[in-house]
């Protein structure tokens, strides 16, 4: 164990410095690179040990307004000094409603790593936007290909009419979940994969009002 650093903020500063988390997963919905919890624990594992730090997650569920969170905090203690203060990070993620072929603790779960994965995010300087750092052996001209627009009539009408229903932030959020910021940015090849994601939504939305409704009765 090379133990060269003396208190956590300068073992945090090397583990910064010298940690390479790769972007080893891959959406196949918007088609680009990104690195889950495990990898960015798997990466640190080496430089934890390297200089003398120990890294402890843990998360709890918590209510704010009405939706319940996933709160984890990533917590970089150091272990040739017990009295000194750890170095913490705080990341948090919502629990969906729904989300199809998942159990309820499904759901917690993938919620609490996708929060594990920002506390982290934090706690080592890790920048998590979708850029083209994993392809940057790729020609020019493919790297502009991903930014571009297609304006299909039909297919936008439709998109606008499901964010009104939905409501916006949650036709955002499926967008974002997805790699997109704007419905324009979906290519033809995708996007009555898009239509049937929304229309799936839009069906549970509808079931839930109807329940609610009976429910008044």
């Amino acid at each position: 164990m090379e133990n060269k650093k003396e208190n956590i903020y300068e073992k945090l500063l090397a583990i910064q410095c010298e940690l390479k988390a790769p972007k080893s997963q891959y959406n196949k919905f918007g088609k680009y690179n990104y690195r889950n919890c495990e990898d960015i624990l798997e990466a640190v594992k080496p430089f934890c040990l390297k200089y003398g730090a120990v890294l402890k997650i843990h998360d709890v569920v918590v209510l704010i307004g009405d939706r319940y969170y996933i709160k984890a905090k990533a917590v970089l203690r150091n272990i040739d000094s017990k009295e000194e203060l750890p170095v913490e990070s705080v990341g948090y993620a919502r629990e969906c409603l729904d989300k199809k072929g998942m159990d309820d603790a499904q759901l917690t779960g993938s919620c609490s790593s996708y929060a594990r994965k920002y506390a982290l995010n934090g706690l080592f300087c890790i920048d998590d936007t979708k850029d083209a750092d994993h392809d940057s052996n790729a020609k020019p001209e493919k790297l502009a290909e991903k930014k571009k627009t297609y304006l299909t009539p039909k297919f936008l009408k439709l998109m606008a009419g499901y964010k009104v229903e939905i409501g916006e932030e949650d036709y955002y959020k499926i967008l974002k979940t997805h790699g997109y910021d704007h419905a324009n940015e979906i290519a033809p090849a995708n996007q009555e994969g898009a239509l049937k994601v929304f229309a799936k939504k839009l069906e549970k939305i509808v079931e839930k009002r109807e329940h609610e409704e009976v429910s008044e009765k």
